[in-house]
C-alpha cells in the first residue's frame, strides 16, 4: 500500500452514487478509484468518509452527509443502526425501493458471476403486524446479542465486535428483547434470544468464545472464505457452556403441520414465516413420486427432509446430512414417524460419498458461503432430475449457479425473498434441471 493510498483513510470525498453492490454498498468513483459507499441510495450525491482502504483499485466509505438526496430517502426507522450497529443498513430507504435495490443486486450477481441474464423480483414474506409496528419490522424471532465488559447486552457494530448497547431495533418481534437491557450478563458472553412457535421466549447465555479465530478478508478467494467459515464453525463447535436464563432452552417450531423441538441456541430461520414458505416451495418443485429417493444436504433438524419423506412414502428414501450433532438428534425425533428418512452426521463434502445412489431430487441449504465445488461436483455426478438450492448470500448463490452450469445443469426456476427486511440480505431459492 503506497503512502498516497494510505492517506485516503479518514478523508471525506464527495461522490455520486451509482449501482447498488452486494453487501449494502453503492458503487461510486473518485480520482480513478472505486469507492464503495454504505448508507446511500443510487443516484444520490453524498459526502462519504473513507473508513477502510487497503490499497488497490477500491476502498470503502460511510455516508456522512447527503448533498443531493434521493426521493426514496426516508427518515431511518432504526436508531440502533444510526448509532453504528450493522443491523438495519437499508433503514434509510423507502421499503418498496429496498426491494428494487435487492432485486438489482441479485440480478447483477447472477449476470456477473454466473453469466445468467435473469430479471429477479424480490418478494415479501407474510407477517403478522401488531398495532403500531414498523411496516417492515417485527419479523425476527431469533436475535444474537453480544455482552460488553460491563455486562450490558447490545448489537454488534458494522464489521466489528464492538457493541451498540441499545436494543430498540425494529427487526425483532414485539416483546422479544423486553427487559434485556435492564439486566446484567456475563462479560464477553453472547445471548441467544428466541421466541418459538408457541410464543415462549428463551434466553440462552453462551460463554465467551475461544480466542484466535480469524475472520475472512475481502481479498480472500471463495474457497478461502469457505475454509475460514468451516474453521469458525469448528471453533464454535468446541465446548462453550450454555446457561438457560429464561424458558426451557428447547424451542418448538411448526412447519407444514409438523412440530420440531430444537435447541434454542441452534439454527432456525429467523423470519416468522420463512421456514414455512421455503418448505412449500421445496414440496412444489421436488414433486417426488412414491418410491423415489432424495438427498437433503445441510439438513438442520430436517424440515425439508420431512417434506421429501412425505412424498416418497415408505417405499422411497431420504438421506439427510447435517454436521451439528444436536440438530441430528432433534431431526431424528421430529421425523420418527417417517422411517424412510435417515440422518447422517458429518460434513457434507465427506458424508455425500456414502449416500444412496441415484437420488431423483437433491435439496441443499448451505451456510452463507455456499456449497462450493467439492459438494456441487458430487451432487451433479449423482445425476438427480432436479436440484433445489437455497442461498442466503447472492454472491455465493451466483458462484454455486456457475458451478451447476459447468456441471450440465440449467437454472429452471428462481425466486428471491425479502427474508431480512431493512437489511441488504436476501434469500434465493433456485431449481436446476439437467440439460438435455
Amino acid at each position: 500500500m503506497d503512502d498516497a493510498t494510505e492517506r485516503w483513510r479518514g478523508q471525506t470525498v464527495e461522490v455520486t452514487l451509482g449501482d447498488p453492490a452486494h453487501g449494502g454498498w453503492c458503487v461510486s468513483r473518485h480520482d480513478g478509484r472505486v469507492v464503495f459507499v454504505r448508507r446511500g441510495i443510487p443516484g444520490e450525491r453524498v459526502r462519504a468518509l473513507i473508513t477502510d482502504d487497503r490499497g488497490g483499485s477500491h476502498c470503502f466509505a460511510e455516508t456522512v452527509d447527503v448533498v443531493d438526496p434521493s426521493p426514496d430517502r426516508v427518515e431511518s426507522v432504526c436508531s440502533v443502526s444510526d448509532a453504528g450497529a450493522g443491523c438495519c443498513d437499508l433503514a434509510h430507504i423507502l421499503p418498496s425501493r429496498q426491494l428494487d435495490v435487492k432485486s438489482a443486486v441479485v440480478s447483477g450477481q447472477l449476470r456477473r458471476i454466473a453469466h445468467i441474464d435473469r430479471a429477479v423480483g424480490v418478494e415479501t414474506l407474510p407477517r403478522d403486524l401488531s398495532p403500531g409496528a414498523v411496516s417492515v419490522g417485527g419479523w425476527r424471532t431469533r436475535v444474537r446479542l453480544g455482552v460488553d465488559r460491563t455486562g450490558a447486552a447490545g448489537f454488534r457494530r458494522h464489521r466489528s465486535n464492538d457493541l451498540v448497547t441499545r436494543l430498540d431495533c425494529p427487526q425483532p418481534v414485539p416483546g422479544l428483547l423486553s427487559g434485556i437491557g435492564a439486566r446484567k450478563w456475563t462479560a464477553g458472553a453472547e445471548l441467544q434470544v428466541v421466541r418459538d412457535g408457541d410464543g415462549t421466549r428463551h434466553i440462552i447465555e453462551i460463554a465467551p468464545a475461544h480466542a484466535g479465530r480469524r475472520r475472512p478478508n475481502r481479498t480472500d478467494s471463495a474457497e478461502q472464505q469457505r475454509r475460514s467459515a468451516a474453521a469458525r464453525r469448528a471453533a464454535r463447535a468446541r465446548p462453550r457452556s450454555e446457561a438457560v436464563r429464561e424458558g426451557s432452552g428447547r424451542a418448538v417450531e411448526y412447519v407444514q403441520g409438523r412440530a420440531f423441538e430444537i435447541a434454542a441456541s441452534g439454527f432456525w430461520q429467523a423470519h416468522t414465516s420463512a421456514a414455512e414458505q421455503y418448505a412449500g416451495i421445496v414440496a412444489e418443485w421436488a414433486d417426488l413420486r412414491p418410491g423415489e429417493g432424495a438427498w437433503d444436504l445441510y439438513s438442520g433438524a430436517g424440515v425439508f427432509a420431512s417434506v421429501l419423506g412425505a412424498q416418497t412414502g415408505s417405499g422411497g428414501y431420504v438421506e439427510a446430512v447435517e454436521a451439528a450433532p444436536q440438530s441430528v438428534r432433534d431431526g431424528v425425533a421430529a421425523v420418527a414417524d417417517l422411517p424412510q428418512v435417515r440422518f447422517h452426521r458429518g460434513a457434507t463434502e465427506r458424508v455425500i460419498d456414502t449416500l444412496s445412489a441415484n437420488p431423483a431430487v437433491v435439496v441443499l441449504d448451505p451456510p452463507r458461503v455456499g456449497a462450493g465445488r467439492a459438494v456441487i461436483s458430487k451432487v451433479a455426478a449423482a445425476a438427480p432430475r432436479r436440484i433445489i438450492h437455497i442461498g442466503c448470500d447472492p454472491a455465493a448463490f451466483a458462484r454455486d449457479c456457475a458451478l451447476y452450469r459447468a456441471a450440465g445443469y440449467s437454472l429452471a426456476e428462481l425466486r428471491a425473498f425479502d427474508a431480512f427486511p431493512l437489511t441488504h440480505h436476501v434469500e434465493c431459492v433456485g431449481m436446476f434441471v439437467r440439460n438435455r
